[in-house]
Order: structure tokens, then C-alpha cells, then sequence
């Protein structure tokens, strides 16, 4: 991992992260306002369902891709 790397969001992982999750809650998060996890390839998934499972508006991109417009 390089010193400029994002780390995975996940507690305890140390992995670099090469995934963005993009997620809002709407119970007290704007329509155009959004948080951003990131994620290595082991978590993204647990990440997803995580805020899934909450019915929160989720969208999963590479990292290195902009935010979509769904997200926002």
C-alpha cells in the first residue's frame, strides 16, 4: 500500500480500497447530500449490504470513478 492509498473502510481492515460506496441516509440526509465509504475487494459487498439492509440509496462505482449523479 502506498502512503497516498485509501485504506478500506471496513474497521480493522488495512487493505487498500478500490471500491467507492456512495450511501445518504434520508431520514436525515438531504436529497443532494451524500457520505462515501471506500472499500477493498473483500468488503465491498459486506459495505453494500450493510447500508442496503438499511434501505439507505447506495451506489457502488471504482474508486477512481466520479461520483454518479444517482449518488448525489
Amino acid at each position: 500500500m502506498t502512503a497516498d492509498a485509501a485504506m478500506c473502510s471496513r474497521a480493522g481492515c488495512r487493505a487498500d480500497a478500490l471500491w467507492r460506496i456512495d450511501w445518504r441516509n434520508p431520514k436525515i440526509h438531504a436529497a443532494d447530500r451524500t457520505k462515501t465509504w471506500v472499500a477493498c475487494d473483500q468488503h465491498r459487498d459486506y459495505l453494500r449490504e450493510f447500508l442496503a439492509a438499511r434501505n439507505f440509496p447506495v451506489t457502488v462505482a471504482a474508486l477512481d470513478a466520479a461520483p454518479t449523479e444517482s449518488a448525489r
